[in-house]
């Protein structure tokens, strides 16, 4: 695996839209994002045909990217935004263009599809860092997202996630500018659940967004054979669509089916996602609670002695930390830690 040079202050960085261009519809998240990663993280934002072309085509898309890979004055390509079909951009990519170039890319939800696609062309990707939602945090960005993302874009070597104390996940109408004048709410959390917690693991990680993760197996598209992914760190978490807990459990069974959940070491589960405004009245309590138990009868039938860590902040809710895609994550079970190699 290749972890590709990190950029330096004052470099221009690309900013796409792989799987959507919501920006094109919601400017107020976008230009904060934009506006953050100028002034506070030092890099020069360009952004590309597509990025801000709600409907663009899986051609235009692709077009992007390679443009992005392929200039030498860009040192890492962002994401917007997830988005429902970045699936259909695979097809179009020119892996020998991207493998001679490569650079580090950061997106989560819809982009696990390009971060699979990475990996798998030994390439090492970073789960999290979208323009609109983390860099374009109303009020202000989570430190413990700062701190995640400046050490992934900027340094290489391992890098101690922290628990953390609250979290939340409710999402402000990005129609509005008045909700960009206040950080959102976020309430007490009781941070890492340790279930088998006896060893210590240290792999290669794989994963992203479970329901992305499930329609490239349908797909089948990007999934090795089993035994690819011996001893390594399984993450996965769910998005704003808060599939049931049954949904879940049937995802992970048909993993197990496929050979697959056996042959992790260690899994890392994201806090579960309860809100959104199309979905307001989940329980929050209940659904997490449901999730989890789907998890952990499914590992109980497929690989009853994984090491399973939940509630770590990987995916769709606030704070989040960068997971590497394809590198080397450490899960110490008897102190209790998490670290990762950027």
């Amino acid at each position: 695996m290749i972890y590709p040079p990190k950029p330096g202050p004052g470099d221009r960085v690309a900013i796409v839209s792989p799987a959507s261009g919501l920006p094109g519809l919601f400017p107020l998240p976008h230009e904060l994002g934009l506006k953050r990663l100028r002034e506070d993280f030092g890099l020069e934002p360009v952004e590309y045909p597509a990025t801000r072309k709600p409907g663009s085509s899986p051609q235009e898309r692709a077009a992007d990217l390679h443009a992005a890979f392929a200039d030498p004055t860009i040192t890492a390509v962002i994401a917007t935004i997830g988005g429902d079909d970045q699936i259909t951009v695979l097809p179009h990519l020119d892996a020998g263009l991207i493998t001679a170039n490569p650079k580090p890319f950061f997106g989560h939800s819809d982009n696990t599809n390009l971060l699979v696609w990475l990996a798998n062309r030994g390439i090492v990707g970073y789960y999290g860092g979208s323009v609109m939602v983390q860099f374009g945090r109303p009020g202000a960005m989570h430190p413990t997202t700062a701190g995640s993302l400046k050490a992934a874009l900027f340094t290489s070597g391992e890098y101690r996630l922290t628990e953390s104390t609250a979290y939340g996940d409710k999402d402000s109408p990005w129609d509005d500018p008045a909700a960009f004048a206040a950080e959102p709410v976020l309430e007490p959390s009781g941070g890492w659940i340790w279930h088998q917690p006896g060893r210590t693991v240290r792999g290669r990680s794989w994963g992203g967004n479970l329901e992305i993760l499930s329609w490239l197996m349908m797909a089948d598209r990007e999934i090795n054979a089993p035994e690819h992914y011996d001893g390594g760190v399984l993450f996965f978490e769910t998005s704003e669509e808060i599939p049931s807990a049954t949904e879940v459990y049937r995802i992970l069974r048909n993993m197990g089916e496929r050979g697959l959940l056996r042959r992790f070491a260690a899994v890392l589960v994201g806090r579960a996602k309860s809100w959104f405004f199309t979905n307001q009245d989940t329980d929050r309590a209940t659904h997490t609670t449901a999730q989890r138990e789907a998890v952990l009868k499914a590992f109980a039938e497929y690989a009853p002695d994984t090491m399973i860590v939940f509630d770590v902040d990987l995916g769709h809710t606030d704070p989040q930390v960068v997971i590497p895609v394809g590198g080397t994550i450490e899960v110490n079970g008897p102190e209790r830690t998490i670290t990762v190699t950027y």
